[in-house]
């Protein structure tokens, strides 16, 4: 890669441009972080004006270099080269930093603002989501870059910060990364040693060089201020073909300040009218007015802009005359990138159903490998779990070091950075990522699942062994207030299937949930098959709840349940049905669908005046209250389980026919 030479005067003009704006605008929102952007503003630069590809009118041009901020309260430096490198991101859009309603939030959030890659702010998870997306870029070239092309090759550049490699989930992601050799990862890490409570020297004081070398990582030691350093550093890891890289760049927090560097006061509070008018001073900058950009520094990101063009025009051609040109990977490109259903899909599912009773974990594996055949984008795995959650796709390899064309995942027992590199995959584009464990350990998994529902990206999680019905585990491992847990979360879609032909339409609901990531909870014990030739068909879970056996007239007491408990209701149901109750059973796979429908409908099915209302789910009780009301019967567990077999536990924890019927007749004397 040919490198544009710029003079240090120049470039230190851009730097502190950046630095500057970044303060006035901390400055004029009377909140912010202006430390890291003064900081890193040297190697910022470098990378944008020297190494970074991408294009601002085409903010998500397939091949672009991925710039990921982790330390995302450092937001003001991002946004500040945003500006000046020509994404919509306005002069007047800085000065709204903060500020409601602005495309400049106190933290980057992916959909919201041009140019932003990923949400960051809870640190360690950006660190995590680059391993996504270098790993996906790794899979995409090998399935696309034929006979030499380069359709598929870019970097994922990185700002670390001390705070991000104190949390857990960067060594599991640093593990991942090094083990695959992902040498498109280039992370640069601002060591300027200063944490909110003061030097990182009170709780950091590792080798974080030798611990990555342990990773298999290569790393390299620069003063992050030195212009010099940073090309010399920089170019040395795009040409790394083993290892990703670390460059541990010294810097100081609030560089330029002349009583606020390297404190910890100009970590996380603005400088102050007086101070920010001295490191004015203090760098040769004009005092006003705010929000100062020369002239020369415009014209210097706009040629790199004209330059970059160059580089996108000719990508274009090259994609034309590769992909386009190529009947074979022009279909497959669609594939990958347009993600469609075929419309028979959900009936070659259901032809995989073979047995009177299967687990929904073993419906679903069956599903999976007719999933995995007909969309070529759905790749995946498991957290050392594949044969339990019954993930593993037949017929195709795992992913290597050096052979990424296979469609299994392994992500070792690192369930958080799974769920943080299942986010960088679905960011990356072309790829449907699904990533699975036991129910009890999405609790792992949480900050991640919460960041991909807030980005409203496309990921599928596959909890398996989703109860009490786990059995001699004992407590440890089942789940009792994961459901609730986790139908909190919003725009995060919850489905428990009942059965193995609702598990068939559940996993048609989460390859068309594009604006959102699904959770299918599923179980680890068989389940009889209802017989939907008698029943109604199981794709009216697309409603969330709907009517699976109904009373003759009227319903005087309605039963809702989920998953492994539906099959238990229903005999219930029937018993009630048997000496002349007007019972009605839902099958309630989604509270989110179910929520989101209308009115009409949900009146219709849970009729306002039918108050005997019975709810059964072998689960905290907290999240029926909004269907069955303050008067209605909860059947679940709001304690822990127990080891022992499932068939004791259900005697003992009241899920049984006899106890629910006890139960209704004690509180309704029916």
């Amino acid at each position: 890669m040919l490198i544009q030479k710029i003079e240090k005067e120049k470039m230190t003009l851009v730097v502190n441009t950046v630095r500057m704006l970044s303060a006035d605008a901390v400055e004029k929102a009377q909140s912010g972080h202006p430390g890291l952007p003064m900081g890193f503003a040297d190697i910022a630069c470098v990378l944008w004006m020297q190494f970074l590809r991408f294009y601002p009118q085409d903010p998500q041009w397939p091949n672009r270099d991925r710039f990921i901020l982790s330390p995302g309260h450092g937001s003001m430096m991002l946004y500040s080269l945003l500006h000046l490198f020509g994404y919509d991101v306005s002069l007047e859009d800085l000065k709204q930093f903060r500020q409601f309603g602005s495309k400049t939030p106190g933290h980057p959030e992916y959909g919201h603002t041009p140019g932003v890659e990923v949400t960051t702010g809870p640190l360690g998870q950006g660190f995590a989501n680059g391993v996504g997306m270098a790993l996906a870029e790794r899979m995409l070239a090998e399935r696309f870059n034929k006979d030499g092309g380069r359709i598929i090759r870019y970097h994922i550049y990185g700002v670390v910060s001390d705070g991000d490699l104190m949390e857990g989930i960067t060594s599991e992601a640093a593990s991942f990364a090094g083990h695959l050799g992902l040498s498109n990862l280039i992370y640069i890490y601002d060591s300027n040693q200063i944490s909110i409570e003061g030097s990182t020297s009170i709780t950091f004081t590792e080798d974080v060089g030798r611990r990555f070398e342990a990773y298999n990582w290569r790393v390299a030691k620069i003063d992050g201020h030195n212009h010099n350093e940073i090309v010399a550093a920089i170019e040395a890891a795009r040409n790394e073909q083993e290892r990703p890289s670390l460059i541990i760049a010294r810097t100081h927090i609030g560089k330029g300040s002349p009583n606020k560097q390297d404190t910890a006061s100009v970590h996380g509070e603005p400088l102050g009218a007086k101070e920010l008018e001295l490191t004015k001073e203090n760098i040769g900058w004009p005092k006003s007015p705010a929000f100062h950009i020369p002239d020369e520094v415009l014209l210097l990101c706009r040629s790199r802009i004209a330059e970059l063009k160059e580089g996108y025009d000719q990508w274009q051609d090259l994609f034309k005359k590769q992909i386009k040109g190529d009947p074979n990977l022009s279909q497959a490109w669609g594939a990958f990138f347009q993600k469609d259903i075929p419309h028979d899909l959900e009936l070659e599912l259901l032809k995989t159903i073979k047995k009177d009773s299967i687990a929904t974990r073993s419906a679903s594996g069956d599903m999976m490998q007719i999933i995995a055949q007909r969309m070529p984008a759905f790749i995946g795995g498991s957290a050392d779990l594949c044969p339990s959650t019954k993930t593993y796709i037949k017929n195709s390899p795992s992913l290597e070091k050096n052979r990424f064309s296979g469609k299994n995942i392994h992500f070792g027992i690192r369930e958080h950075t799974m769920g943080a590199i299942l986010n960088g995959l679905a960011l990356s584009g072309g790829i449907i990522p699904f990533g699975s464990t036991f129910l009890m350990f999405s609790d792992y998994m949480r900050p991640s699942i919460r960041l991909a529902a807030l980005m409203k990206i496309q990921v599928i999680y596959i909890f398996t062994h989703d109860s009490i019905f786990v059995g001699e585990d004992g407590p440890t491992h089942q789940p009792i207030e994961h459901l609730t847990s986790l139908r909190a979360i919003p725009n995060l879609l919850v489905l428990r299937p009942s059965d193995a032909t609702e598990t068939a339409a559940a996993w048609i609901k989460a390859l068309s949930h594009k604006d959102g990531p699904t959770a299918l909870i599923l179980t680890r014990q068989d389940l009889p098959v209802i017989v939907r030739s008698i029943y109604p068909s199981q794709n009216q879970l697309k409603y969330g709840a709907y009517v699976l056996k109904d009373s003759v007239k009227t319903p005087e007491i309605i039963l809702m349940a989920t998953g492994s408990e539906v099959s238990l209701a229903l005999d219930v149901t029937l018993q009630l049905q048997g000496k002349g109750i007007q019972a009605r059973l839902l099958s309630v796979p989604s509270f989110e669908l179910f929520r989101s429908g209308s009115e009409d409908y949900r009146n219709s099915i849970l009729p306002p005046d039918c108050r005997k209302r019975v709810a059964v789910e072998a689960a905290g009780k907290s999240s029926w209250y909004e269907l069955v009301g303050l008067d209605g019967l909860i059947i679940g567990i709001d304690g822990y389980g127990a080891s022992a077999p499932a068939k004791t536990l259900a005697e003992h924890y009241g899920f049984t026919t006899k106890n629910i019927l006890r139960e209704i007749t004690k509180k309704w004397d029916i």
